[in-house]
């Protein structure tokens, strides 16, 4: 399957409301030449969050490109290891813990990048054939899609159980690092930052899977459909099933004689 066809297959059968942003580490400036000479893309006009980014991605499509000048968020910055751990960042943390301490501590466990990282791409799935491979595969999605997806990534992969990175802040960003760096799905809330920034008002949840491990799931998710239908929680309905308590008798309907 190519990519567009597996972002086709997933909107119709998970009932996504957004796309699936396929996401992009640039170490390599030949990679990075060779991206802009084939990618119809976009750059921030002005300094903005990774989850800002990704916005453009899922919700209208767009393939974004940018180096450190295009992001304004610190969390992001360290997570991608386009600074270095600063008082400020530590101070910026403070409100979520106990004292100083701690906080310094909770920040330098958040996973982060090698150092480096030259760009980033963000892009709908089913634009990148022929462009790039993705690192990681980022849905914004909600609990029974999560669920899902989570599933599905266990049976492919024969990983169970799973074992999500959740931290105090970065979400996307150090969420989309650490499934890249352990090759491994991760699972997390949005963070006070994605929060406010990254329009994540319909309380979506992060799912990020790795790009090495994606074409797995998602031939996990064909074969169930071969089977039944691409719901878990009732085979023979389409995804999500229904919304009933199992083995409930008295949600039925039949054709009026």
């Amino acid at each position: 399957m190519t990519y567009k066809e597996m972002q086709e297959l997933l909107m119709k059968e998970m009932r996504l409301y957004h796309y699936p942003i396929a996401v992009k580490y640039f170490y390599d400036q030949a990679e990075v030449d060779q991206f802009k000479e084939k990618a119809d893309y976009l750059v921030p006009i002005k300094a903005m969050t990774f989850c800002q980014w990704e916005i453009a991605a899922r919700m209208k499509g767009q393939t974004i490109y940018s180096d450190v000048n295009g992001l304004g968020c610190g969390n992001a910055k360290y997570a991608f290891a386009w600074k270095e751990l600063d008082e400020g960042e530590i101070k910026g943390h403070s409100k979520y813990v106990t004292d100083i301490d701690q906080a310094e501590r909770f920040v330098k466990s958040k996973p982060r990048l090698p150092e480096g990282l030259i760009g980033i791409a963000v892009a709908p799935l089913g634009s990148i054939d022929g462009i790039f491979e993705p690192d990681t595969v980022h849905f914004y999605c909600d609990n029974m899609q999560a669920y899902h997806l989570a599933v599905d990534y266990a049976a492919a992969t024969d990983t169970h159980p799973l074992r999500p990175n959740i931290t105090m802040n970065s979400s996307a960003c150090a969420g989309n690092v650490f499934s890249y760096l352990e090759g491994e799905f991760n699972m997390v809330p949005a963070c006070s930052g994605s929060y406010n920034a990254g329009k994540t008002e319909r309380g979506e949840i992060n799912v990020m899977i790795p790009g090495k491990k994606f074409k797995s799931v998602v031939q996990r998710l064909v074969d169930r459909i071969n089977l039944a239908s691409s719901a878990i929680t009732k085979p023979g309905d389409g995804f999500p099933g229904q919304d009933v308590c199992k083995n409930c008798p008295l949600i039925i309907f039949k054709k009026e004689k």
